[in-house]
């Protein structure tokens, strides 16, 4: 019985001992890093003109494709107001009174694809152009009014071009119906313009992210190459190439997230510099169009991203020059 007490309570000595062992070692571990991302800004800190310089050309190339997606965005936010959805005209054969108008403009709104009808009555018609310039003056010479009834038919937001132009050609075989006016073509071209911007700047952002990634690597080769002696006392007194390696992974980090600040800076500095000229276009708009920013989770976004892209640039050319100097 003793003797298995003692096993015992060497058993929970030794798991003791382990137990400390790991903490210390994660401790250590957890130090290291700590010492490693405080001594890498210090460094950074301490040569301000280089580190500017680099930042700012990881900024400023990773605020391009923002500027290009704000740019994207407010295309699409103008072609909105200005009539990417516009409705659809369907103008009444002559002599069709109200009451056709009214049950034709029943029948196409509860259409599925439809998500409202507004009628609109000859003498509608005449006052928008009597307030046209030019027109005042020719409508009152005649003696009655010659507009037919117009139906303005609203696709719902969700309908792609295909689907609209089905909806003009169910509109155009409408018993009564003379002559429907579709901008559709438009719309078209528009969407294929936006969804080749859209390429445009993923492979932009990709190629610009790339580009910060070499940046960073290269800067990081250059300090790694400045300190081989250093690296070299390192590794012969028992260091580790994770050991050695740190410090430059959180200068990378550090790269990276500061030229993801100057880059969201820049994006919102776009934005400021379009808040007047837009006004003014929205003023000769009737005030239909505005500005929109970027989302705001996108500005956090992206200095996280490029403090990745810095650490992965970091990691890849640290490894490559710690071989080498192994």
């Amino acid at each position: 019985m003793s003797r298995r007490s003692d096993v015992a309570a060497e058993a929970a000595v030794r798991d003791a001992r382990s137990r400390r062992s790991e903490t210390r070692r994660v401790g250590g571990w957890a130090e290291h890093h700590r010492w490693s991302a405080a001594a890498s800004l210090r460094r950074l800190l301490g040569r301000p003109f280089g580190t500017l310089m680099t930042v700012t050309v990881i900024g400023l190339a990773l605020a391009l494709p923002l500027a290009f997606y704000l740019l994207l965005g407010n295309v699409q936010r103008m072609g909105d107001a200005m009539g990417q959805r516009q409705a659809v005209s369907v103008f009444l054969k002559p002599g069709q009174g109200e009451a056709v108008a009214q049950l034709l403009a029943k029948d196409i709104g509860e259409r599925a694809d439809v998500a409202g009808v507004v009628v609109k009555t000859p003498q509608q018609g005449m006052d928008e152009l009597a307030a046209m310039q030019g027109f005042s003056g020719a409508l009152h010479a005649l003696d009655d009014n010659p507009l037919p009834y117009v139906l303005e038919v609203m696709p719902k937001d969700s309908l792609d071009a295909g689907a609209v132009q089905d909806l003009v050609t169910a509109l155009r075989e409408q018993r009564g119906v003379d002559m429907v006016q579709d901008s559709g073509s438009w719309r078209q071209r528009l969407d294929a313009l936006l969804g080749l911007g859209n390429r445009i700047v993923a492979v932009l952002a990709l190629l610009l992210s790339l580009a910060a990634v070499l940046v960073v690597g290269n800067t990081v080769r250059v300090d790694i190459a400045g300190r081989v002696d250093e690296i070299g006392v390192l590794m012969l007194v028992g260091a580790s190439r994770p050991f050695v390696r740190r410090p430059y992974l959180y200068a990378g980090l550090w790269y990276g997230l500061f030229g993801g600040v100057v880059a969201s800076l820049v994006a919102v500095a776009i934005e400021l510099s379009l808040v007047a000229p837009v006004e003014r276009l929205s003023a000769a708009y009737a005030g239909k169009l505005s500005i929109g920013g970027l989302p705001l989770w996108l500005l956090l976004a992206t200095p996280v991203a490029a403090a990745l892209l810095g650490w992965i640039g970091a990691r890849l050319v640290s490894a490559w020059q710690l071989r080498r100097v192994a």
